[in-house]
């Protein structure tokens, strides 16, 4: 129990407003960014597939923002589990 009731409800504002922020701007990134090639405009608009409902499939360019955030996790929990037994730490 802390002593100041206040700082509990900072907390929770401050991990919060930076969650939503970091959701906002992530959507964001994933919206307009990928990587350009000579024919990404014409995969973002060209139709492979239409599904019964009238949904088209495309074979659009890989968003940037998720290529970083896979590698990201990949790299974040190799370096884990490799300082965790380099360390000795007990989990």
């Amino acid at each position: 129990m802390r002593f100041f009731d206040l700082l509990n409800f900072q907390d929770i504002m401050v991990y919060l407003f930076t969650a939503l922020i970091f959701i906002l701007l992530f959507g964001l990134f994933l919206a307009y960014s990928h990587f350009h090639t000579h024919d990404s405009e014409e995969r973002k608009n060209r139709v492979q597939y239409r599904f019964p409902a009238g949904i088209g499939d495309r074979y659009a360019p890989f968003p940037l923002a998720m290529g970083l955030t896979i590698i990201g996790t990949v790299l974040w929990g190799f370096l884990y589990i490799l300082f965790t037994g380099l360390l000795e730490v007990k989990i």
